[in-house]
């Protein structure tokens, strides 16, 4: 009975020796491993077996966000055997920074980052998540203490980029990967921000003006054109009209002329017949006309007899001859 539980207590030490030597990795996780006190090797993922008295692993400080009874987020670090090979994200808490125009602002950043050497995560500082957290505090510093608020409020892409070039080159002696920085959020003091909208305000008036302004410019050249057009087309109609009503005035001259004439050529051939002259029984006529149109007045009580009355006479007295030659 002795012998069989001596073999019995064997049995269970190798067991658990063996259950003790037996290391698991999870996929994206490794363990630095230390034999008596110094390295040893790093863990892949998968099944590992380890001398569980001689090697251990080394444990190294992790950063999670918890919440107390409250409901309130709160930073705590504790130590774990096990380090995360995968991408990390840390949500820094605002802190102020003053910009280079002296403005205090509040600004608070994400940083995404990856461990890509465990052996210096372990061995080359201390505790890794408050290096990195403090590490970014100074750096978001010095960058936003070089620029001004509103280079700041406007240069997110430039500071994002200078916040990862520093932090990655800092890092690197960590073994750790910054991937990239995100600025959250930008809070100026609130006197300077009711400055901001009030200048933003103006601006847009400002701008709204100098649309209605262009606007009017606009609509004065536009009818200004119009009437310039109007006053063109009305000046060409104009002188279409008179052009084509002196041409009818022409025609109608030219006409009644070589009706006058026709008239006047027949009358000389009735009259050259006769023996009479032509220009008196012309000038008796018109001598007739003028009398019937002194006359002709209702209101006319005066008759004036032209001084050459003799004449006129003397032109009917030719009528009447050329009337009784007839």
């Amino acid at each position: 009975m002795g012998t069989l539980i001596i073999v019995g207590l064997i049995a269970l030490i190798v067991i658990i020796f063996a259950a003790a030597g037996l290391k698991v990795i999870q996929q994206g996780e490794t363990k630095v491993i230390e034999r008596l006190g110094k390295y040893h090797k790093t863990l892949p993922s998968g099944i590992n077996i380890i001398w569980p008295i001689l090697d251990k692993p080394r444990k190294i400080y992790s950063r999670c966000i918890e919440q107390d009874s409250e409901g309130r987020s709160y930073i705590k670090f504790k130590f774990d055997s096990s380090i995360d090979l995968r991408e990390q994200v840390y949500d820094f808490p605002e802190q102020s920074v003053i910009t280079k125009d002296n403005v205090t602002t509040r600004i608070n950043a994400l940083l995404y980052f990856q461990i890509t050497d465990p052996f210096k995560a372990v061995y080359e500082i201390d505790n890794l998540p408050n290096a990195i957290e403090k590490l970014t505090q100074t750096t978001l510093r010095n960058v936003i203490g070089e620029l001004e608020l509103d280079e700041t409020l406007t240069s997110r892409d430039t500071i994002n980029s200078k916040l990862r070039a520093v932090l990655d080159d800092a890092s690197n002696k960590w073994g750790v990967k910054v991937n990239r920085v995100e600025l959250q959020d930008i809070t100026p003091p609130a006197s300077v921000r009711n400055a901001m909208e009030q200048q933003m305000q103006a601006e847009r008036e400002r701008r709204a003006m100098i649309l209605k302004a262009e606007g009017e410019k606009t609509s004065a050249i536009l009818n200004s054109e119009g009437e310039k057009e109007s006053q063109i087309n009305k000046a060409m109609a104009d002188k279409q009209s008179q052009i084509l009503l002196a041409e009818g005035e022409a025609k109608a001259k030219i006409l009644q002329a070589e009706a006058e004439a026709a008239s006047i050529a027949k009358i000389t051939e009735a009259i050259n017949g006769t023996g009479s002259n032509p220009a008196s029984y012309l000038l008796a006529v018109k001598y007739v006309e003028t009398m019937k149109e002194m006359v002709s007045g209702k209101e006319n009580k005066t008759v004036y007899m032209p001084y050459e009355a003799t004449s006129m006479l003397s032109s009917l007295g030719s009528i009447k001859d050329l009337f009784e030659k007839k």
